[in-house]
């Protein structure tokens, strides 16, 4: 490791350039801002499901190895070149049995979810798309495939998010008004929002954001010259939906995480009970195995028992947000 001398300058390459989100240290601090959420819910809990399956690496979709994360065997290595074909149907389990248990769960209970999709599974099972919106759940953008953006050129991951606007538009009539990467670059925020604006669309929400239990509006560098207080050329900034790797069924796949379904829904129902102070919850899951849906249902039947509850769509979340602050 080479150690910087004690006052070394900042060796971003992008900065003061348009992808030089600026950290935030402080936040709301002490004091956060009282949500008000609609009806005078103590707590809006945010349920979200990530539907990648068919889009994850596969020598099927261009790539040059299968994918070797989200598997239920931990050391299977990626095939450089060729399939993983106990890979891929680990992935299939979550579109053909996954998908349908978490539905039944969530409207069982009246509860809309978003669905964070990635364009190109939906492209292969085109049936989840009517279900969804039969269910009035949100379908937000996950990007176009599920696979690492961190190095890939300015030039094309922005094809790849026009594309995602563009495929999710066709397939669901609707452009998305929230977005989530989760393996962005550091370019993939400003290129998502300059998207938008190109499109003429309006960017509702963007989550790729860990750092607080509330939503806060993080300043844009590309409106940086933009005069403040205009009323519609002026700065629009960013709404940040803070996600979560917490109470999140990732930890099933995490060597320190949770290894049965009673730890996970006594971890799930621990989160809520500290955030019910704060008010807002957000819990994510995947493939949705057996042991994680009986988990899930207990959990999902724990907070319907609960006076004050908000279960809804990150959208619902934004647009309120956008009233109050």
């Amino acid at each position: 490791m080479d150690y910087p001398p004690l006052y070394a300058a900042n060796s971003d390459p992008h900065a003061g350039t348009k992808y030089d989100f600026e950290r935030d240290f402080v936040g709301y601090g002490r004091h956060p801002p009282q949500a008000q959420w609609p009806n005078d819910a103590k707590i809006a809990v945010s349920f979200v499901i990530n539907y990648e399956e068919g889009a994850e690496q596969n020598v099927q979709n261009g790539d040059g190895q299968s994918e070797n994360a989200l598997t239920e065997q931990s050391d299977r290595p990626p095939r450089p070149g060729q399939r993983s074909m106990n890979t891929e149907s680990d992935f299939e389990y979550g579109s053909r049995v996954g998908i349908w248990r978490m539905l039944n769960t969530f409207e069982a209970h009246n509860m809309p979810v978003t669905i964070y999709a990635v364009g190109q599974a939906l492209e292969k099972n085109p049936a989840v798309i009517q279900a969804f919106k039969d269910g009035e759940h949100e379908i937000a953008s996950h990007a176009y495939r599920w696979i690492d953006y961190h190095d890939m050129d300015e030039a094309l991951e922005k094809e790849y998010i026009v594309r995602q606007l563009k495929c999710l538009e066709e397939l669901t009539g609707e452009y998305p008004v929230g977005w989530y990467y989760g393996r962005l670059s550091p370019r993939s925020k400003a290129l998502v929002f300059e998207a938008y604006k190109e499109l003429g669309i309006p960017l509702c929400w963007e989550s790729d954001s860990y750092c607080d239990d509330l939503p806060y509006w993080s300043d844009v560098p590309a409106e940086a010259d933009l005069p403040a207080g205009a009323q519609s050329a002026g700065p629009q900034g960013m709404l940040m939906l803070p996600y979560t790797y917490d109470a999140n069924d990732l930890k099933f796949h995490s060597p320190s995480g949770v290894f049965s379904p009673q730890a996970f829904y006594e971890y799930l129902q621990s989160a809520f009970d500290i955030l019910e102070i704060y008010g807002t919850f957000v819990i994510a899951t995947t493939l949705c195995y057996t042991n994680i849906a009986q988990a899930l249902k207990r959990f999902v039947e724990y907070i319907s028992a609960k006076p004050g509850v908000w279960v809804t769509r990150r959208k619902d979340i934004a647009e309120h947000w956008r009233r109050i602050v």
